[in-house]
């Protein structure tokens, strides 16, 4: 399948990932992505007001979040522009542009933007009110560490579910180790050249604003509280859960961040691209659930889904792109599908630049069209899972237009 819908080369952008409680923890997330978006917005020629439609996602609310896309447009600029505010946890990303490309679609916009921004630094203490509960007491929630620590369906923690998937399928602490050190080997190669990877999408060094976005708090080089580990210590870690298999070593961070992406019909992508000689086409978009407590696996129904609707086999992949919360994902996505274990993932990914959920995606994406672009074009999928036990996934190519 070829959607009418296409990301213009280049009209696309991400901020660093900063580690929780970081240099973003105290920005607003959604007013921090309307500040980002009218700097690059301004750097790429590109007027708010040729859209028409807006698709915004994040998964940590913030102060008047509930205003959502209409609010974040208007502080952007494209004040008569209106659309959804999505939150599907680490998937919003797909979620986000898959909503943007369904408008396309059908006719109802020429130009959007899908963008997507969290904090999980300083996250929301919420207060339920209950005037039955003993007393008129109510009960309260500490928004991301609660969230990150119990899955209401089965009670259980996030690390569960890749414990779960780890026993299953007789994975490995060592070999969780040894993804996590290719990984971070392969970001390293995004930093070389002073982060030239980077800088084909993210502007830097990074301005980080005061959060009153009047001056300066400081600069950022690249992403921000990014591990370095070595064979020796990771070895020296134990288990996070007794008689389990995943460490801390072996896991990604929270993280803060916002990225962005837009798309548009054909016509209009070649007059907002960088290069108009260059097309970033959708192909296929997948959505799945693994059983209870098996998250990770859930990214290969999802990415095959993708993959059937594009019409193409996962060897026909150039470039292949994973969310991997543990390091358990890319060992059961590489086990079952046949992908390369270690040509996956090139440039990094979310066990090492961190996990902001939302943005964590799209940024993902964008590092695939960047990649394949370096690479003369190709095919390329992204997949990822998220809470609940879901997963989204998209195929994309890059090619002449």
């Amino acid at each position: 399948m070829r959607y009418k819908a296409e990301i213009p080369y280049g009209a696309y952008w991400s901020t660093p990932f900063a580690r929780w409680q970081g240099s973003f923890a105290n920005l607003h997330s959604v007013e921090f992505a309307a500040h980002v978006a009218r700097a690059e917005l301004a750097r790429r020629k590109i007027d708010p007001s040729v859209f028409d439609y807006g698709a915004m996602g994040f998964s940590v609310p913030q102060k008047h979040s509930f205003f959502g896309l209409p609010w974040l447009m208007g502080m952007v600029g494209a004040g008569g522009v209106g659309g959804p505010t999505l939150m599907q946890a680490c998937a919003t990303g797909v979620r986000t542009l898959l909503a943007a490309a369904q408008e396309i679609e059908v006719g109802m916009a020429g130009v959007a933007l899908a963008i997507n921004c969290d904090r999980t630094s300083n996250g929301p203490h919420l207060y339920y009110p209950n005037p039955r509960g003993p007393g008129g007491t109510g009960v309260s929630e500490d928004w991301v560490m609660d969230n990150f620590n119990c899955d209401p369906l089965g009670q259980h923690a996030m690390i569960v579910t890749a414990e779960n998937v780890a026993k299953k399928h007789g994975i490995t602490t060592a070999q969780q180790h040894e993804v996590v050190l290719r990984r971070e080997e392969q970001y390293r190669d995004a930093l070389a050249d002073g982060a030239a990877f980077l800088k084909r999408f993210m502007t830097l060094p990074f301005d980080v604003p005061a959060s009153n976005y009047r001056k300066s708090a400081g600069t950022l080089e690249a992403d921000e509280g990014v591990s370095q580990s070595t064979p020796e210590g990771l070895a020296k870690l134990a288990p996070v859960l007794q008689g389990g298999t995943v460490t801390f070593g072996g896991q990604t961070h929270p993280a803060d961040g916002n990225a962005a992406i837009v798309v548009a019909s054909a016509e209009r992508a070649r007059e907002l691209s960088r290069d108009p000689k260059i097309a970033v086409r959708l192909h296929g978009f997948g959505l799945a659930r693994a059983a209870l407590a098996h998250m990770p696996e859930a990214t290969v129904p999802a990415a095959q889904r993708a993959l059937d609707q594009a019409g193409r086999s996962i060897a026909q992949m150039k470039v292949i792109k994973t969310h991997n919360p543990f390091a358990v994902n890319d060992l059961y996505f590489a086990q079952q599908t046949g992908a390369d274990l270690r040509s996956m993932n090139n440039y990094g990914s979310s066990l090492v630049w961190g996990h902001p959920q939302a943005p964590m995606g799209t940024r993902a994406i964008i590092e695939v069209i960047e990649e394949l672009a370096l690479r003369g074009g190709g095919w390329g999928l992204f997949t990822g899972c998220a809470a609940g036990d879901t997963a989204m996934a998209v195929v994309l190519e890059v090619c002449d237009a």
